[in-house]
């Protein structure tokens, strides 16, 4: 993990992000993932369950943005991501569901 963070919510649930290596095969950017739950590690749980076995939060040195908290909030699954930015610069991408992330660029078509 480059960098991570998490912010406590006043109604004590959190919002954790991380900044994973890019999961395509090119390795050309890395990706911002923020996930709400009730604490921390049931927020690394839920990516875990989704097949990200090796993730882990150490340190707080890169927590979540206020507009990264609010869009996690307002999405339905709260567990969403992005392309993560360079150099601290600020990102102009949306945010996509996980299963966007997820998905094989090679799994065959459905009939």
């Amino acid at each position: 993990m480059a960098a991570g963070g998490f912010c406590k919510l006043p109604n004590g649930s959190v919002v954790v992000a991380l900044n994973l290596p890019s999961p395509t095969p090119d390795g050309t950017a890395a990706v911002r993932v923020l996930v709400h739950a009730q604490n921390r590690a049931r927020a690394l749980t839920r990516l875990r369950n989704l097949g990200l076995r090796a993730v882990y939060l150490r340190g707080n040195a890169a927590p979540p943005t206020p507009d990264e908290i609010t869009a996690v909030l307002h999405h339905p699954d709260g567990l969403i991501w992005r392309t993560a930015p360079d150099h601290g610069l600020t990102a102009t991408e949306l945010w996509h569901p996980i299963r966007a992330l997820l998905r094989s660029p090679t799994a065959p078509a459905s009939p």
